[in-house]
């Protein structure tokens, strides 16, 4: 996984920056709390403005995550050149130690073990979510459209020119689009269809186009052969 790179959280600016990240994440990094949400947490020497509505939903739910964690009531850990550390809350705009949690009991040892507990069924499905829209998005991009240039060549110079074409257009099927065409004279009074057409390359493939359709009966009857002239992806 990739070093997440945040901005400077002592300024204003850079608490914007990261309410903007935080819009689409739950957390600094991957699916669950872990020690980068720590990290951006201390290194804010207060809570947001509860206007930044994203950054004030990370830091309360890390914040909520910490106190259940670390029960004993902070009073606050000054180190030279950086903020205070320690679990907060916003009250009024001033920055307040969170009350003492009650001494766990042994029943909730194994809770209190686990630094951030279990994540909510809303932040799996948020999670999950997420992950398939960046599928679909990586589908989408390797997904896309060509568009291909045909020389369709008729038998000889007897060969009905209007018939042949009528025939290349008669193939459809999901993912191709038709589009110009002219004749191009070859020689011996010989003229070729050259013919554009657009396909989509995840549902056309144009050697199977050519060779179970155009060249294949009854088609063939006008079509002595195809080549591709030009290929190139849109």
């Amino acid at each position: 996984m990739a070093v997440v790179e945040l901005p400077d959280l002592a300024t204003s600016t850079g608490l914007q920056k990261l309410d903007q990240y935080l819009l689409t994440r739950s957390y600094i990094s991957g699916y669950q709390p872990s020690m980068d949400d720590v990290a951006a947490f201390c290194a804010m020497s207060q809570a947001p403005k509860t206007e930044l509505v994203n950054l004030s939903r990370w830091y309360n739910h890390i914040s909520a995550l910490l106190k259940k964690s670390l029960p004993g009531e902070p009073a606050g850990v000054k180190i030279a050149g950086q903020p205070v550390c320690q679990s907060r809350e916003l009250d009024n705009g001033s920055v307040t130690p969170a009350p003492a949690t009650p001494p766990a009991t042994e029943a909730d040892d194994d809770d209190d073990l686990d630094l951030f507990g279990e994540e909510t069924e809303e932040e799996k499905q948020a999670a999950a979510e997420r992950e398939a829209q960046k599928k679909a998005s990586a589908k989408k991009k390797e997904s896309g459209k060509s568009s291909v240039l045909l020389d369709v060549k008729p038998w000889d110079d007897e060969t009905d020119m209007v018939k042949l074409e009528e025939a290349v257009r008669s193939v459809a099927m999901p993912g191709l689009l038709w589009g110009a065409s002219k004749l191009v004279p070859v020689g011996y009074g010989i003229k070729k269809l050259t013919i554009m057409m657009t396909i989509e390359d995840d549902l056309v493939s144009v050697d199977n186009l050519i060779e179970d359709y155009l060249t294949e009966e009854p088609r063939n009857e006008y079509i002595q052969s195809c080549d591709i002239v030009a290929f190139n992806k849109i």
